[in-house]
């Protein structure tokens, strides 16, 4: 248990949010399954899948946001991930913090 949160404190120093960027997704498929689909690998604590308000599908993309940087490690080691016969392009985020973010555009 200490283990785990000293890598959530490195984590939190380094700004990174342990997300990944997930393209291609299939029309059918939604947030709810792109959860569990994904919890196969660790701890996913949110999915972000957007909308667009003028057709109500979602735009075929989402983040994931993971509790530690193991659970992303464990996503990239599958070669492919494939959903309803699609295969996702999945890509790993280098999120800032807000903070770091809006003083970076002063």
């Amino acid at each position: 248990m200490a283990a785990a949160s000293a890598v959530r404190a490195v984590g939190r120093r380094s700004g990174r949010l342990f997300d990944i960027f997930v393209a291609e997704v299939p029309w059918t498929v939604s947030s709810k399954e792109l959860k569990e689909y994904f919890s196969q690998f660790g701890s996913v604590q949110r999915c972000q899948l957007p909308f667009d308000k003028d057709t109500g599908f979602h735009r075929r993309y989402c983040w994931i946001k993971f509790s530690t940087p193991q659970d992303v490690q464990n996503v990239f080691q599958k070669d492919s991930h494939i959903l309803e016969g699609a295969k996702l392009t999945l890509k790993q985020q280098p999120h800032r913090r807000r903070s770091q973010r809006k003083n970076q555009s002063e």
